[in-house]
């Protein structure tokens, strides 16, 4: 990797994962954070003043004397910029930056179900990150958009991936149990929450099983083809304040032993370790032996929040597999998971 560090830009900087992004850059090796943008309400106003930061350590990451720019291609100059916007935001401005010539990595689903962006979690399909250059051809952007998938999603495949490697994935079943944190800052109304378990959340059932089969499909030539699964998601929201936990039944080829299983898992060395990328935990996923584990409160914030955690694996009546998997949803499923495709691209040319 280059010993040059490249200017970036935050954009959506004072909403929760827009800080985190923040944070994350503010001390980062490779990346110089050189601009942070909000909404038009905020732009012209110091990050400090403009910002209620949420998150513990230094406040704004020393940046709250920093002018917040508008977020237009005129304004946010730098080459690599991450995207914290909403959706709707996200359809109109992530477009021009790429436009412009910016590499957007966004955390919106505006783009994730595109044919021609790439929707990445390094560890699962690292080679999806060449539909940038059909992407290039096909919309004359002189940048680009890639894009991470939904909070959910990114913990669900890293767990399947290695099954789906060692001996191929038919069926899925996963519920969801969802931190409050998930839905963005103020979220849930604590009359909603506290002592109950919502069980929807607006489109994430839908996200969940199509982004699942684009991740874990195979690349061929210009486009993906999903992986022939069937998956099929519920989720609800729950008062834990950080970490997705997922519970999984999965039907694998040639009906493997929970022992197998586990060795799958406990064996499996992706991309970003191998490339010791920065924001990469030393183990993608982390096993757990004990009957309780792994559990948000113990677990989630190892490994600064990047690695998913695996535990109970045993038999399903149904499927064949059961087990319980944890991530942390706005780090590993959010800022860091996006920051992490970026260090991914840098490594493999497509930025520096």
């Amino acid at each position: 990797m280059s010993a040059r560090r490249i200017d970036v830009a935050v954009i959506g900087a004072t909403g929760v994962v827009g800080q985190r992004f923040v944070r994350r850059l503010a001390r980062h090796p490779h990346f110089r954070l050189v601009q942070i943008a909000a909404s038009e309400r905020s732009a012209g106003k110091m990050y400090g003043e403009a910002c209620a930061w949420r998150l513990d350590g230094e406040s704004f990451a020393g940046l709250g004397r920093e002018q917040l720019l508008p977020c237009t291609p005129q304004a946010v100059t730098a080459p690599v910029v991450f995207s914290a916007l909403d959706t709707g935001p996200a359809l109109e401005i992530e477009p021009q930056l790429a436009a412009a010539g910016a590499i957007v990595f966004s955390n919106a689903s505006a783009f994730r179900m595109e044919a021609d962006v790439p929707l990445l979690v390094p560890e699962v399909n690292p080679e999806h990150l060449a539909l940038l250059q059909a992407q290039r051809a096909a919309r004359a952007w002189k940048g680009g958009i890639i894009t991470n998938p939904n909070c959910t999603t990114t913990v669900l495949v890293m767990a399947l991936k290695p099954l789906d490697v060692a001996f191929g994935v038919e069926a899925v079943h996963m519920v969801s149990m969802q931190a409050v944190s998930g839905a963005g800052y103020p979220g849930v109304a604590s009359l909603d929450i506290l002592g109950n378990v919502v069980p929807h959340i607006r489109g994430e059932e839908l996200k969940v099983e199509a982004e699942t089969v684009k991740l874990l499909g195979t690349l061929r030539g210009a486009a993906v083809v999903p992986l022939a699964a069937a998956v099929s998601a519920s989720c609800h929201r729950v008062p834990v304040v950080e970490g997705h936990t997922l519970a999984v039944s999965v039907r694998l080829k040639g009906n493997p032993s929970p022992a197998a299983v586990a060795m799958a898992l406990a064996e499996w060395t992706p991309e970003p370790q191998r490339l010791g990328l920065t924001s990469a935990p030393p183990r993608a996923l982390v096993l757990h032996a004990a009957d309780d584990r792994p559990q948000p409160r113990l677990d989630v914030e190892a490994d600064a929040g990047m690695s998913v955690h695996v535990g109970r694996i045993r038999p399903c009546a149904l499927l064949g597999i059961k087990m319980c998997v944890l991530g942390h949803n706005t780090e590993r499923g959010a800022a860091g998971g996006s920051l992490l495709n970026a260090e991914l691209a840098m490594a493999y040319g497509f930025i520096g």
